[in-house]
């Protein structure tokens, strides 16, 4: 027996529970350092690229991710990165075609009748649509030939050579010589290896459009007259030759319009009219309204 006015001692029972994960954080921590990790290596990439390609590569890689919407019945195209410019060169810039569509035509007193006003809508919107159209499918040959010039090694020294120009015809794609590259044989119509490549990047470019196309040699003022020839003769044979080379690329024959050499009378560089630059070839894709 305990002694009469002791105290039982109070008796105090801890449990302690094992804490699994961290406590309340848990493992959401693991899924956010995760996400980071992977941030960062993309990010490091993206430094990694920029460093390691050019300007043009820089582009094609933008374009490849860039949204585009092709209309395969009359036309295709997406928005146009050259903007009617040189591939290289930044001066030319030619303005994009507007497109306002139909206005209404506001009734007179009683004198116009309302068969003529329709018409004159439906003339618009025919015209209207067939700009749309056909600044679609500039803007898909342009970007076509600024991916191909920038994806190929053999043809990336070449884009300097190479000028999209928007003028009242269409779109001009002018092929242009240098000092240390010449589409033909010195006198000749014989496309070199690297001219027959540009020849034919072009042509992939331009064959899924229903448009016509002109071809127009030029030469510079040296004069040439071997054979009883001329610049007369030998521009009109090497537009002729590059018309064979589209064709033989994949356009139909139906799609020419004109062949023409116009031999050095509409020089590249009118103060220097022995530039080699002079010496090139034009092919133009035909505005809808000329076909």
């Amino acid at each position: 027996m305990k002694p009469e006015g002791s105290i039982e001692p109070e008796i105090i029972i801890k449990r302690v529970r094992d804490k699994h994960g961290g406590g309340h954080h848990g493992g959401a921590w693991k899924i956010a350092y995760a996400d980071f990790v992977t941030a960062m290596m993309a990010f490091f990439m993206l430094l990694w690229i920029i460093g390691a390609t050019n300007d043009d590569q820089r582009k094609g890689i933008a374009d490849y991710f860039t949204p585009t919407v092709i209309q395969m019945k009359n036309s295709g195209g997406s928005n146009g990165i050259m903007g009617g410019r040189s591939i290289q060169a930044d001066e030319g810039s030619a303005p994009h075609v507007a497109v306002t569509g139909p206005r209404p035509v506001a009734a007179s007193g009683g004198g116009t009748p309302v068969g003529a006003n329709a018409i004159s809508n439906d003339k618009h919107t025919d015209a209207g649509k067939r700009c749309a159209a056909d600044e679609r499918r500039f803007r898909m040959v342009e970007r076509l030939i600024a991916a191909r010039l920038a994806g190929d090694p053999t043809l990336q020294g070449l884009k300097g050579q190479v000028r999209l120009i928007r003028n009242d015809d269409g779109l001009r794609i002018d092929l242009v010589e240098r000092a240390d590259f010449a589409m033909f044989g010195a006198g000749t119509s014989v496309l070199g290896a690297e001219a027959a490549l540009l020849v034919r990047s072009v042509a992939q470019a331009v064959a899924p459009t229903p448009n016509q196309l002109t071809v127009r040699g030029h030469t510079d003022s040296i004069g040439y007259a071997r054979g009883g020839g001329s610049n007369w003769s030998l521009s009109t044979a090497r537009a002729d030759a590059t018309r064979r080379a589209l064709v033989d690329a994949g356009v139909p024959e139906s799609r020419f319009r004109r062949i023409e050499g116009v031999a050095d009378t509409d020089p590249y560089n009118p103060a220097d009219r022995t530039d080699p630059r002079n010496r090139r070839i034009s092919i133009t894709v035909l505005n809808a309204g000329a076909n």
